[in-house]
């Protein structure tokens, strides 16, 4: 497929956004920006959220994941599935009990201002680079198939990206990506249900052979419990997975913007228990697509690169599967990146304005003119870590991601954790001493864990180290008893 043919499907796809953009953002006013004005039908939102938790990272990496983990990424999926009900039945009650624009207000109610403030900042660093992570992929693989051809540098592909972002969403903000991003999550799952379909016939078996290679392939594997120091064993990826969607949806304003935008708390748990559900067979497919492009590439004589990030890519571009496939693979990528980018890009305005300028109740011609400069600024600032990781990442992104979530969010589980379950106080000044410290002590636990603890290494469960040192520096800081008669837990 020609350079200039994909141009013209993103262009196509892209007009369609800024259309929905359009219609959505009209007379959106600042409330419609932050929350939808509360008035989201629940289901627009669920559909919309199977993207945005999934993004461009999953959509290419997990597929590539399989050769060096096997199905052992299904024992994480399992573990989301506890993390959501955790979820649903402890933190939206609480979110929706104080009526809150960004989530981390509740750290400002229990603690004080400067446990408030070291609690945002925490997610707009997680938060920046995890959507920087995202936006990466699908700028690199445009500079592959499209613009490398033209000799265009990667910077001028990284400005077009977040340029497209900003214009369909710094209008309407919340009110207009529930809607951009069900749209979406459509090509994206599209995409990938056709995709396995066309490598399936282009297998020399017929369909019950494939089925049974499959099967019977090495990397179906799903569980491991025979080693405890391996980072597969189920115990390690179902606590990682389950502290993994805590702390990335459930205190996380980015994923939880979309839910607090329901128009009730009962609609906010039947968004939540749905598109969890859908998470399993969705991610199994993708492991399973994993599998399929390991066997195709070696009934082809195509060899596995060394950087399985690259294994997807290379086979839907190689012209060894007809043109549709490298079109549905784009499209799928595009969507999958964007439905996460985009929230992501929203959620850092909302949250900057809120928690950091302190702008939430202004007055709206003032408060409109600092969020779309805030939008602006966080534009530019993802573009800066686009490049940034372009220029040092050498490992599958996937795990990067989660490695930085490991430390960057461990601060905010311990913080939501001591407020939920104790009734102590603490020396809020003493908070933001104790959340730096909490990363910078788990990552020494992390690097000598071996030496330590007789051969261990962690996984994803770092996490959860992460939160309870910091849950115990607070138990440290901590005097008297705090009294709040609305208290959930």
């Amino acid at each position: 497929m020609s350079p200039v043919t994909i141009l013209l499907v993103i262009a196509v796809y892209f007009s369609i956004l800024l259309v929905i953009a359009w219609f959505t953002g009209r007379r959106t006013d600042s409330m419609g920006f932050f929350l939808g004005n509360r008035r989201s039908p629940w289901m627009i939102v669920a559909i919309g959220m199977i993207g945005t938790s999934l993004s461009g990272v999953t959509f290419i990496s997990v597929p590539g994941w399989v050769v060096d983990s096997q199905f052992s990424y299904m024992q994480m999926v399992l573990g989301y599935l506890v993390g959501y009900a955790v979820i649903a039945e402890i933190l939206l009650p609480l979110y929706y009990r104080m009526r809150l624009t960004s989530i981390y207000t509740y750290l400002n109610h229990r603690f004080g201002v400067r446990s408030y403030k070291t609690g945002a900042l925490f997610f707009l660093l997680s938060r920046t680079v995890g959507a920087s992570f995202r936006l990466y992929l699908v700028a690199g693989v445009l500079q592959l198939t499209v613009f490398d051809a033209w000799n265009v540098p990667f910077v001028l592909t990284v400005c077009l990206t977040l340029a497209l972002i900003w214009l369909y969403t710094f209008r309407g903000g919340i009110k207009t990506i529930i809607w951009t991003d069900t749209l979406q999550t459509l090509f994206m799952l599209s995409a990938l249900v056709l995709t396995v379909i066309y490598i399936v016939k282009a297998m020399p078996a017929d369909v019950a052979g494939v089925i049974s290679q499959v099967k019977e392939h090495e990397m179906t594997r799903i569980f491991f419990f025979d080693d405890f120091n391996d980072e597969r064993h189920f115990v390690k990826q179902f606590l990682g997975g389950m502290f993994i969607t805590i702390v990335m949806t459930g205190l996380d304003q980015d994923m939880m913007q979309k839910n607090l935008s329901c128009r009730s708390l009962r609609d906010a748990k039947k968004n939540v228990y749905s598109y969890s559900i859908a998470f399993v067979p969705v991610n199994l497919l993708f492991m399973i697509l994993g599998v399929l492009l390991v066997i195709f590439a070696g009934s082809t004589g195509l060899a596995i690169p060394s950087r399985t990030d690259d294994l997807f890519p290379m086979i839907a571009t190689s012209g060894t599967l007809p043109v549709i496939v490298t079109l549905l693979f784009l499209l799928g990528l595009i969507a999958a990146a964007y439905s996460s980018a985009d929230s992501a890009l929203t959620a850092l305005t909302t949250s900057f304005t809120v928690d950091i300028l302190g702008r939430e109740g202004a007055e709206e011609s003032g408060l409109r003119r600092t969020r779309i400069r805030v939008h602006l600024m966080f534009s530019f600032i993802l573009m800066g870590v686009i490049l940034i990781f372009r220029a040092v990442n050498d490992t599958s992104v996937i795990s990067a991601l989660f490695t930085v979530a490991g430390y960057t969010y461990g601060p905010l589980l311990g913080m939501f954790a001591f407020g939920l379950f104790t009734s102590a106080r603490i020396n809020d000044r003493a908070m933001p001493w104790i959340a730096v410290a909490s990363p910078l002590i788990t990552l020494l636990v992390n690097n000598y864990s071996e030496v330590l603890f007789g051969g261990y290494r962690f996984g994803f469960e770092l996490l959860l180290v992460n939160g309870l040192i910091t849950f115990a520096g607070m138990v440290l800081i901590s005097s008297g008893k705090w009294n709040d008669p609305d208290k959930v837990v």
